[in-house]
């Protein structure tokens, strides 16, 4: 009788059945704990059109220090670091870890993945800076619209005005187009006699996008509900608790094997280390 076992598939092998009962109560402690550091709490935000409503929120560095707490305690194990991933609003804290008795592989996969939702600080500030940037935006509008739809005529005018008056037509824009540095320089007067300076007004634009983006706040939002390795990659919230019991053999972990077969120690310090594992989940 050939198994590939992740605890917590059906078998009628008398041990797997010991290990699946471990799992299940590894599992139970494992969504309790996870479940008191995910509590949700209240906080202040700042919506985009500036309401300003409370938001409830965990804080995930709980989790990853209780993550990194078990990887300390797992002294004889090898470890992966507790690692969290960010992609976009999607976040996963997550640590492997796995240790040999005789020729059996127990592997272990603990992880949280929850979604990140992001706020303005409740502050005036950002009714400050967003004033600034409506007012820029408007002001660079109006003058740009300006410039563009009179945008011959003020050419010529410019061009006029830096002595380029017996020139042909045709020809000044040649030569308009083709300099760079003389087209530029045109712009530059048109803008000084627009009063309005683009680049500056730029540059500022840029520095109170950047200020707005540190006063950005990180809500998140997540379950303590068990969940498997395929809604994992789907991307739902919940958390994951596994462990597989693979046999190897020539260093190649064999993905089907009789546990018939295995020997009596062998049994033994499965679940002791089992034993060790729920017992520092706790």
């Amino acid at each position: 009788m050939l198994f590939h076992v992740r605890l917590g598939l059906r078998s009628s092998n008398e041990f797997i059945q010991q290990l699946n009962e471990k799992n299940e109560l590894i599992q139970k402690k494992f969504t309790g704990k996870i479940s008191n550091l995910t509590k949700m709490i209240d906080t202040k935000v700042m919506m985009g059109d500036s309401t300003i409503t409370e938001q409830k929120t965990f804080d995930p560095k709980y989790v990853t220090d209780y993550f990194q707490k078990i990887s300390n305690n797992l002294k004889d194990w090898s470890i992966q670091d507790v690692t969290i991933t960010n992609n976009e609003d999607l976040r996963r804290i997550f640590t492997k870890f796995e240790i040999m008795e005789g020729n059996y592989l127990i592997s272990g996969h603990i992880s949280l993945q929850f979604h990140v939702l992001l706020y303005y600080k409740p502050e005036q500030r950002v009714l400050d800076c967003q004033k600034e940037l409506s007012e820029i935006v408007d002001l660079t509008k109006n003058n740009e619209q300006e410039i563009s739809d009179n945008s011959d005529q003020f050419v010529l005018n410019k061009l006029k005005e830096m002595g380029y008056k017996d020139f042909d037509h045709q020809k000044l824009f040649e030569i308009f187009y083709e300099n760079d540095e003389f087209r530029e320089k045109v712009y530059t007067e048109i803008e000084k006699d627009a009063g309005v300076n683009f680049q500056e007004l730029s540059e500022k634009k840029t520095k109170l996008f950047n200020e707005l983006d540190s006063l950005l706040i990180e809500t998140y939002q997540t379950t303590s509900i068990l969940i498997d390795d395929n809604k994992l990659i789907t991307g739902e919230e919940g958390c994951l608790c596994t462990i597989d019991l693979e046999f190897v053999k020539n260093k190649n972990r064999e993905g089907l094997f009789d546990p018939r077969k295995i020997s009596k120690l062998v049994k033994e310090n499965i679940l002791k280390r089992l034993n060790e594992f729920e017992l520092i989940i706790n």
